[in-house]
């Protein structure tokens, strides 16, 4: 498979769990919106936490963002996952906000 064809791939999957991120913070949304904290709205804030972890002990870089770096020489911020450049570039702020107000919420309907 040739580097393009393998940027590919590395740029789908992150998209992929990107998307799986996204669908976990809307659930945990509704979970406390609708006072249905349980088990599965636990497995979501755990989620989140291991990847805040994974980004953390990866210096703030996506671990596939290194894999998809051996194929490519972009200096672009979107140039790993099938995002828009800004959202790309500001995604870690943007979703650490989003996820910072769920807990406010969270804790403000205790």
């Amino acid at each position: 498979m040739i580097a393009r064809q393998k940027l590919f791939w590395v740029k789908f999957a992150h998209t992929l769990i990107w998307i799986f991120f996204n669908l976990v913070l809307v659930y945990l949304f509704y979970a406390v919106l609708t006072d249905r904290i349980g088990w599965l709205f636990w497995t979501g804030i755990a989620c989140i936490l291991l990847e805040s972890i994974v980004l953390v002990l990866n210096h703030w870089s996506c671990p596939l963002t290194n894999v998809a770096r051996r194929y490519s020489d972009s200096p672009r911020d979107n140039f790993d996952i099938f995002l828009p450049e800004w959202l790309a570039r500001h995604n870690k702020l943007i979703y650490s906000l989003i996820f910072g107000a769920l807990i406010i919420l969270y804790l403000y309907t205790l």
